[in-house]
């Protein structure tokens, strides 16, 4: 995976459009496309931003190594909590399904429409 796929993945892990990604980092989404379809290379100014403003692991968004976020869950389940009057339990079963792999992830979704009659 390519550091700009990385980007990409950091991004959509965040739910967050270009635009809003790219606010952040004081640029604009014209920016982020072309660095996440490999166009513009990855400044390291760019990496620098994008590890300080969303917690991402320098190591994985330049090498692809270890986890994507440092401390990352808690920073935004804090903020989930407290926008959405969430208790532990919620917390903890945000935390839980976060922690899982995509696959499992995908199960869970599935089995969830397929009670709810969600799309």
């Amino acid at each position: 995976m390519t550091q700009g796929e990385r980007v990409r993945e950091i991004r959509k892990a965040l739910g967050l459009t270009l635009e809003k990604f790219g606010d952040k980092l004081g640029v604009g989404k014209t920016a982020i496309s072309k660095i996440e379809k490999g166009e513009n290379a990855l400044t390291d100014q760019m990496a620098k931003s994008i590890c300080r403003e969303f917690n991402v692991s320098y190591d994985y968004l330049i090498y692809g190594d270890g986890e994507m976020f440092d401390n990352l869950p808690q920073t935004i389940l804090d903020e989930l909590c407290q926008q959405y009057d969430l208790d532990d339990l919620d917390r903890q079963i945000i935390d839980l399904y976060v922690s899982f792999p995509k696959e499992l992830r995908g199960e869970i979704k599935k089995r969830i429409r397929e009670k709810f009659g969600k799309e």
